[in-house]
Order: C-alpha cells, then structure tokens, then sequence
C-alpha cells in the first residue's frame, strides 16, 4: 500500500492546466481476478485516448503511446506495483506529474479529464487519524507513527536513549552494565548500527523506580523535538508496571489514558497498529464529531448550510471552517469564480466537475477541514454541509 500524505494531497490539489487525468478502480487482492487488475487501466486508458483528438494527443504506434501516456502504460510493465494489490487503485496524470496509489479502501470506477486532478475519492485520507505509538521496555524502544490505514516506524532524535542501560551508563558509568560482545557472535545491534546495551537484574523497588524514571525523563525530552508542535494522540505500549511510570515522566499534553499491555518486543508493528487503533479511534473522532455538533447548533442560522449554490462560493472565497461532503455521490455542474455563477445538471456534461470536489479542495487550500461521510452519516442526509466562518 502506498497512500498520499496531507502534504501530498494538498500539492496535487494545487495543480491546474490541462489535461489532468484522474483514474480510478477497485482491484482484486488474489485468486483468478488479479489479471483483471492491469485490464481495469488498459480500459481506462483507451478511455482517455478517445476523449482527446488524435492531433491534441499526437499517437503514434501503440508501442510508442503519446508522452502524456507514457507514464500510464509504464505502469502497467511495472510488476512491483501489481504484486501486492490492495482494495483499489488511484492514478494520477498531468504534464509535470504522475502518481500511482494502491488504497486501502474501496472507490467508484471513474475516469476524469479536466483542469485540476479529482481527488474526493482521497478525502478520507485527510482525516484518517494520525497516532504514535511509543514502544517501551529495559533494552529498546520504538516509536512509530500510524493512521487508520498505514503504520510506519519513526526515527528518533539521537538524544532519546536507545535502552534503560544506556541512559544509566551516561549518567552513573560504574553501574553493573553488561554488553555483548561486539567480536563474539550474538551480538545485537541497536539504532544506527550502534551495538545495544542489555541491562539485568533490575527489580522494581524504590531504587529501580528512581532509574526507571530518570529513563522515561530522558525519552521524553528528547521526544521534544519531535512532538513540540504535534497534537496527535500518543499510545504508550509496555509491560504493565512500566507505563505509570512513562506518565509520571511525560510532558507531551496528548498522551492517551489507555496504553497496550506486553512486552512491546515480541510484538510486531502491525500487532501494534491493531491494538493502538482501537485505543486511539474515540480521540482521533473526537475532531470530526466537535465540528458536527458545531454545525447542527448553527444549522438554522446563517452561519451554516447545505445548499450548494451557497457552499461552493463561500468554499472558494475561504470562508468555509468545516465541510462534510458525501463520498458516495457527486453533484456535477460548473462554477466561475469570476462571476460567481454556479450551474447545477443532474447529469455529467461536457467540461463540468463534482461540485462537492471543488468544494473540499477550496476549503482545503483555505486552511479549513473537510471530513468526507457516506451520505446516509450526513448531516441530515445531504450532499454537502459547510459552517461558515464568523
């Protein structure tokens, strides 16, 4: 799976110029209907190559596809991207970029050519739920930052120790530490490649406690540099007797009650991320159910709406806080910024857009938030529902 990052959404929203062509499908993850995969972008492609004249595209023989499409067919020779499918796939092409994502979630069969990249099928990546996880025991620890969908380690400021008898060694050298041996086999190697330092024999008396503590201090201020302007939840993974004492040393506001019992070394990333998901969700929906309830007080009042020929302006001018847009539906039409004109049709026309996509983006490029529902989860069932800015 490979999945675009906030960043990378709102750069490709920021592209414009014609063609930009947005492809999408749902692909099968084994058996006999994984070919089909490839033959989903064959049609697509052929799609795009019938909505350009042959003179705009200028196509040669087949085997030497327009610079345009390049990229496309490369794509399809490419075995690393369909050995591993996932639920869908997003393809998007413009003269100066191409990327290829595998989703982990299912989208509509779309073909789209128009001035700017369709990206609403992408939306639910916007708010998927940024988390760490901080894995801690006596020899390592590990941090690792995850979404809904994707998890990933972190690497971490050299000022954080890489074990409890690390952090002792710096500050107490005459300590009983034991190594390894670097020359004798058997020799396990920490972050860096730097040899890790196994410590034994700790209880968890009042002196244990003490260096537990002064370790925990010592992640914690060099997690600083990563995590002073973060606001997203952080779950603590470690046996139990190790994570009230992580508490009492931290200073990262965003530290969630609930951690994940068991020595963090014997469990896997994606173990991880399983059970870091279940603890971290409620935070992370937190957001996204205070701009709900936001927009039902206001509902009745002019400081929000769900009438599109309202929301796509204001959208556009940036005066949108929060948007909530169906995901399973569009509004196709056209709207000039220049006349502030909006045309709504019932059915796609020539040269229109989803409406709802123009809306998320504009909202998105203005510094507001957009959360992208199933429509029976709207706000009242609607297309689009914005609250505005005071």
């Amino acid at each position: 799976m490979n999945v675009p990052s906030r960043d990378e959404l709102k750069r490709l929203m920021q592209i414009q110029g014609q063609p930009c062509i947005s492809l999408f499908f749902s692909t099968a993850r084994g058996g006999p209907e994984m070919p089909q995969n490839r033959i989903k972008l064959v049609n697509q492609i052929r799609a795009v190559e019938q909505h350009f004249p042959p003179d705009e595209l200028a196509i040669g023989k087949r085997e030497e596809p327009a610079p345009l499409l390049s990229p496309l067919y490369d794509l399809l020779e490419d075995q690393a991207f369909w050995q591993h499918p996932d639920q869908s796939v997003a393809v998007l092409r413009s003269a100066d970029s191409f990327q290829a994502y595998r989703l982990p979630f299912s989208v509509k069969e779309r073909v789209i050519m128009a001035s700017h990249f369709y990206l609403k099928p992408l939306l639910p990546l916007l708010n998927d739920g940024l988390f760490y996880i901080l894995a801690i025991s006596q020899n390592e620890i590990r941090l690792l930052e995850g979404t809904r969908y994707h998890i990933q380690l972190v690497d971490i400021p050299d000022a954080v120790p890489e074990s409890l008898a690390q952090a002792l060694w710096y500050e107490h050298p005459d300590n009983q530490v034991r190594y390894y041996s670097s020359a004798a086999g058997g020799g396990q190697m920490g972050r860096g490649g730097r040899r890790a330092v196994i410590f034994y024999g700790q209880g968890i008396g009042e002196e244990a406690k003490d260096n537990l503590l002064s370790y925990f201090r010592q992640i914690d201020r060099g997690l600083h540099e990563l995590f002073h302007d973060q606001q997203a939840p952080l779950t603590l993974a470690g046996v139990e007797y190790l994570l009230p004492l992580y508490r009492q040393a931290n200073t990262y506001p965003h530290l969630v009650e609930q951690g994940i019992m068991g020595n963090p070394e014997l469990l896997s990333a994606e173990t991880l991320h399983e059970r870091a998901w279940a603890v971290v969700e409620p935070s992370v929906l937190k957001e996204q159910q205070a701009a709900l309830a936001a927009y039902q007080e206001h509902e009745q009042t002019d400081r929000a709406s769900s009438n599109i020929s309202q929301v796509v302006p204001a959208a556009y001018y940036g005066r949108v806080t929060d948007l909530f847009v169906a995901l399973d539906d569009e509004q196709w039409g056209r709207f000039d910024p220049a006349t502030y004109s909006i045309e709504i049709h019932e059915e796609l026309r020539a040269d229109d857009d989803d409406l709802l996509d123009v809306a998320a983006t504009q909202t998105v490029l203005h510094g507001g938030s957009v959360y992208a529902l199933e429509r029976a989860h709207m706000p009242g069932q609607a297309l689009i529902a914005a609250l505005f800015r005071y």
